[in-house]
Parts: structure tokens; sequence; C-alpha cells
């Protein structure tokens, strides 16, 4: 178990670096991360976590970038589950013909975010 300095050390270096990222210092996260999910959601967070910072891409662009073309769907499942938006950039997958789907914060925060990263 993780002891109490090096716990509130985490959460610290977090917030610097999502503050850094709101205020357009920062594009990219460099903290630890240790999300709980399957082997197939592992993979899918790991493809969005190397979409580059201003980029999106299609639930069918990540499908094929972890060999799984035909799991769209799947895609979609595990990116709505993933545990540590922002940093793992969930928002950046939109619908094949550039319409903004589904996010666990709303739409709204989704456009909010991808423009955030446009106008940097």
């Amino acid at each position: 178990m993780m002891c109490a300095y090096r716990l509130q050390q985490h959460i610290n270096d977090a917030a610097v670096q999502l503050t850094e990222y709101f205020a357009g210092i920062r594009q990219t996260f460099d903290i630890p991360l240790a999300p709980k999910g399957t082997e197939f959601q592992q993979q899918v967070w790991q493809a969005l976590r190397e979409l580059p910072f201003g980029q999106h891409c299609s639930y069918s662009d990540i499908a094929n970038t972890i060999g799984r073309p035909k799991a769209v769907r799947a895609v979609g499942a595990a990116n709505g589950a993933n545990p540590i938006a922002i940093i793992v950039p969930c928002h950046r997958v939109i619908g094949k013909g550039g319409k903004l789907t589904g996010y666990a914060y709303g739409l709204d925060m989704k456009q909010w975010l991808l423009n955030l990263e446009t106008t940097q």
C-alpha cells in the first residue's frame, strides 16, 4: 500500500499538471497511472494516451490502432469506462463523421475541452 506521504505527493502532482493543462501550459501528462480495467480497456486507454494534444480521432481509428477493427462498439464502451478523464483524453474521440458523441460529463464539456486544445 502507498504511504500517506507518497499518496499526497501523487495527488499534488496531478493537481499541478491539471492546473497547467487548463492554463494552456501543459499538453501532456507524466504522472504514473494505474487504472483498473480489463486487458481490452487497458489497450484502449493506452491508445487514448497516445492521441496528440489538439487532435481527435474516431472510435474506429482506436479500434484499428489496437488491432481490433471490428470492436468499434467495445472501444466506445471502454472509452466511456475511462476512470481518469482528461489525463486519459477520452474527449478526443468523436464520431466517424466528425459528430460529437457521448461523454460522461456531457457534450458541452467535451466541446469545451476540444476547443481548449485547438485554441492553444
